[in-house]
């Protein structure tokens, strides 16, 4: 398989230097392209408003560039829309899930208990600004449990029917209900897409290190505080063992670094 660090939406919040990305994959397989997180999409692009709410376009300041969607990178490099057969999404959050509609023959991969918190109808005002309707209308979902085996020390683990045996799921729950890792077995070895579990490199480092600005950001977006914290402490300690690749969604150094 082989895998393209892409960018899908540069974001400049405030007392950030630099910015922040939306670190996606895409992921060239016998069963046709596969897609992890989508970032922000064409819909985004051409009117903002339809989808993001002024608070979350004050606070992201997203660049909103056409030439960022998946989209356009997937034809930039020879394909189509309908070549991606597959979008695996590590959360459903507005700058993971913006482009979804570019892809209206894909199937989207989700925990049931995100889908399950994306739907509610009773869900609490901070979940409805960040799981903009418009952005799943049309799009195809199959949910899955978090259930299965270990993988380097993570439990409920499993891989996804249809896909190579290469391709998992790792919960990572506590940014969002149903927050996932996706794991893929690259020729340099495995990687792990590590999703909104961290903001900033640092943060599993040893010793560790944050920016206040994103360190305040994982604490105002979190859901269940007492998962994400442990799960920081978990892929910090797989990170001393150096034999699986570690990024998150948002870290523009990691994705340099890999792109």
């Amino acid at each position: 398989m082989k895998v393209h660090h892409l960018n899908c939406g540069t974001m400049r919040p405030p007392l950030v230097a630099g910015g922040i990305v939306a670190h996606c994959l895409l992921i060239e397989t016998d069963q046709g392209l596969v897609l992890v997180d989508t970032g922000f999409g064409t819909h985004e692009v051409s009117n903002p408003k339809g989808t993001l709410d002024p608070l979350s376009r004050k606070l992201l300041k997203p660049l909103l560039d056409i030439n960022e969607t998946a989209i356009f990178q997937v034809e930039k490099r020879g394909y189509g829309a309908e070549d991606v057969r597959h979008i695996l999404l590590t959360h459903l959050d507005m700058d993971h899930a913006g482009g979804l509609r570019d892809f209206p023959n894909a199937t989207v991969h989700v925990l049931d208990t995100e889908l399950a918190a994306a739907t509610n109808p009773n869900k609490s005002a901070k979940e409805r600004m960040r799981f903009p309707e418009a952005q799943r209308e049309g799009v195809t979902f199959e949910t899955h449990k978090a259930e299965g085996e270990d993988w380097f020390g993570f439990q409920a683990v499993k891989n996804i029917p249809g896909l190579p045996d290469d391709i998992l799921m790792v919960p990572l729950i506590g940014h969002t209900r149903g927050h996932t890792g996706i794991a893929v077995n690259s020729a340099d070895g495995w990687l792990l897409h590590a999703g909104d579990a961290y903001f900033y490199r640092g943060e599993i480092e040893t010793p560790p290190s944050n920016i206040f600005a994103l360190k305040l950001t994982a604490r105002q977006t979190e859901t269940i505080r007492e998962q994400r914290l442990s799960n920081v402490e978990r892929l910090k300690e797989l990170k001393t063992r150096g034999e699986v690749e570690i990024f998150c969604a948002h870290d523009p150094v990691e994705l340099a670094r890999l792109a």
